[in-house]
């Protein structure tokens, strides 16, 4: 049995969080992008760079 830290992530690229490898990803990981069914729709028309300041320091008031 494999722990969860053992397991391999990728970054999601809608949101550019890190998730990690589920059963029901194993036939297809290789193809997985994004973590979840949201990040998906509105991933194929937003692509996320991963940013160099987090996201409460970029906002200007």
């Amino acid at each position: 049995m494999r722990k969860k830290s053992d397991l391999p992530t990728k970054l999601c690229l809608c949101c550019g969080l890190p998730f990690t490898w589920r059963k029901k990803w194993e036939r297809d990981w290789a193809t997985v992008k994004y973590c979840s069914k949201r990040c998906q729709r509105t991933g194929k028309k937003h692509h996320v760079t991963l940013r160099e300041t987090p996201p409460s320091a970029a906002t200007n008031y």
